[in-house]
């Protein structure tokens, strides 16, 4: 099994960068799993809805470039199905059966992601309704696969 995540924008604080390694090094007993990283787009100050979607379009075109057509997509999106811990063990094993044994999830940049990525997704799902800071996104999904894992195996993690 392989997991690859891809995100727009780099991790800046420490203490997000060791729960992302911790996280990695965890479900790494389970599944390979790969993080990349394409750089966000520099934006104005007060931006225009329209320079809002040139921003996304340019963003998602960069992971939309490493991605094989074959790859298992799954975009993250605030209107979408919020699975519980349960229900996203479930998705998770079903999406290695679609994907063939791997899965591309993509985390984008701070305005979203573009509508060309959205249609090109297998699965969509929402980590929360609540608001996080952008950067968390990647340790709270890291988290959420960990757990899942662990659910699917029947083996104990804290509650």
């Amino acid at each position: 099994m392989k997991i690859k995540i891809y995100c727009i924008g780099k991790i800046k604080e420490t203490y997000l960068k060791l729960g992302i390694e911790e996280y990695k090094k965890r479900i790494s007993a389970y599944s390979q799993i790969e993080i990349i990283e394409v750089a966000d787009e520099p934006v104005k100050d007060n931006p225009s809805k329209a320079e809002i979607e040139i921003v996304k379009d340019k963003e998602c075109a960069k992971v939309l470039k490493l991605l094989k057509p074959s790859d298992y997509l799954v975009t993250l999106d605030l209107t979408k199905n919020q699975p519980n811990s349960m229900e996203f063990a479930n998705f998770l094993s079903k999406g290695f059966e679609k994907g063939g044994s791997q899965i591309s999830f993509v985390i984008g940049g701070s305005y979203g992601l573009s509508s060309e990525i959205k249609s090109r997704a297998n699965d969509t799902i929402c980590l929360s309704n609540m608001t996080f800071l952008h950067q968390m996104t990647r340790l709270i999904l890291l988290e959420q696969i960990y757990r899942a894992f662990k659910i699917n195996n029947n083996e104990v993690y804290h509650k």
